[in-house]
């Protein structure tokens, strides 16, 4: 692709870094076969090259325009498209950065502007989401006097909250048996809250597999939700601190591997290494966590498991999340996995594309991720599953909430399959 960048504009490394990016864009079109809002709107606009093209008039003028945030805001940012595109087109960090130079420039509606502030003060924050949880559970009794925007954000309250798991009041496990890896576990924002029990499977797992596991007490959020809203400097503030908890919590020993369970966070601090680059303070420690970063099944796969010994184990309908497979890469990994332990796995059609979930995005774009979500709970309900597993907590608690089968990670059927407790949804 072209561009007509001045040179005043190009001594700006972000114009250099897209300018880049954006001559890679050969307008083949490949990439509109697997974004999810052009399947379903069928709208140029809302196509990865439409939004490139959008984004390349916007960068040139310094003008972003009504549409330019409108279609900016229905891209998932789930990556599909980078993992079609043959030209390497790196377009997920285009998109951040156009999100982030536009919040700066650009006057949201007070009630958009409301929302988003409110997500970022509360998602980040387990105690903060805990006490929004239980407000929203109270919003249930009178849905009709709510916002409509709030009325989302209540339908997915749960009707109760677990008990809080292990990880929340323990920092160190000892492996069982034979320590062979020392290994860091990020426990999540909004996981921990709703569902604990994966850190907990997480926890049991692998220190059955002879690692050493060692929980930071002061982690915080990995800085997902505010960098996917544009707020770039708040989400630079929570990736700094989660250095920090990290380094403190490895000590002279290290760490051989990072864990994380919730493949959206694990997306994001395997990119720590990009958005702190250039910086002389932060750079190289940020890429030293980015590259220990491993996905739970990742990690596990690579430890490798024995086979399995339990019977009449329930089928299962393996959802793969968009951050998993396009962002981490990590596609065969989770059903072989599950295979080995011995479960029958099937995968559904159109596995690339997105349940609708994506971080913020169910309730700042409601009608179509619920239009994705039908289109996903359609298409794992045809297969013979008796139960669902996929590995991000986003993608579990919105397919769970459009389908009357149970939903767990992938981890805790691992862990129940080798030796653990059954998943209470099973149960």
């Amino acid at each position: 692709m072209q561009t007509n960048f001045s040179p005043e504009q190009l001594a700006d490394k972000d114009i250099q870094l897209a300018d880049n990016i954006l001559r890679k864009c050969v307008h083949c079109g490949f990439c509109t076969a697997t974004c999810p809002t052009f399947v379903e709107l069928g709208d140029e606009l809302d196509s990865p090259r439409g939004r490139i093209y959008q984004i390349k008039g916007y960068l040139e003028t310094g003008k972003p325009g009504d549409k330019l945030v409108k279609h900016l805001d229905r891209c998932l940012t789930c990556q599909s498209c980078m993992t079609t595109c043959p030209s390497g087109v790196d377009y997920v960090h285009l998109v951040d950065l156009a999100r982030e130079r536009m919040e700066g420039e650009i006057k949201r509606p007070f009630m958009d502007r409301f929302i988003r502030v409110l997500l970022s003060q509360i998602l980040p924050y387990p105690n903060r989401f805990k006490l929004a949880m239980i407000g929203a559970r109270l919003g249930k009794l009178a849905p009709w006097a709510l916002p409509a925007v709030f009325k989302g954000m209540v339908e997915k309250a749960p009707k109760s909250l677990p008990v809080p798991g292990l990880s929340d009041s323990q920092s160190h496990y000892p492996a069982a048996g034979t320590q062979h890896k020392r290994v860091a576990v990020l426990t999540g924002c909004v996981q921990r809250v709703l569902k604990p029990s994966i850190n907990d499977a997480t926890v049991r797992l692998l220190t059955r597999l002879g690692c050493e596991v060692v929980v930071p007490q002061d982690q915080g959020c990995c800085g997902a939700v505010s960098h996917h809203m544009g707020r770039g400097d708040e989400a630079r503030s929570f990736i700094k601190n989660n250095i920090v908890s990290l380094e403190k919590a490895a000590g002279d020993q290290g760490f051989d591997a990072i864990i994380s369970n919730a493949s959206g966070c694990g997306t994001t601090v395997k990119d720590y290494g990009h958005h702190l680059k250039g910086d002389p303070q932060w750079a190289e420690r940020a890429e030293k966590i980015s590259g220990a970063v491993r996905d739970v099944s990742e990690f596990i796969g690579e430890l490798g498991i024995p086979e399995g010994t339990l019977s009449n184990l329930p089928k299962v309908a393996y959802h793969a999340p968009c951050s998993l497979q396009h962002g981490l890469k990590v596609v065969a990994t989770p059903k072989q996995l599950l295979e080995r332990a011995g479960f029958e796995v099937s995968t559904p059609l159109e596995s690339h594309l997105c349940c609708g979930s994506a971080g913020t995005y169910s309730i700042l774009q409601p009608a179509i991720s619920k239009r994705l979500q039908k289109r996903k709970v359609d298409n794992l309900e045809r297969l013979s599953g008796e139960v669902i597993a996929t590995g991000n907590i986003g993608c579990l608690e919105h397919i769970g909430s459009g389908t009357k089968l149970p939903i767990v990670h992938t981890v805790e059927l691992l862990d129940w399959a080798l030796g653990g407790t059954k998943p209470d949804e099973l149960s």
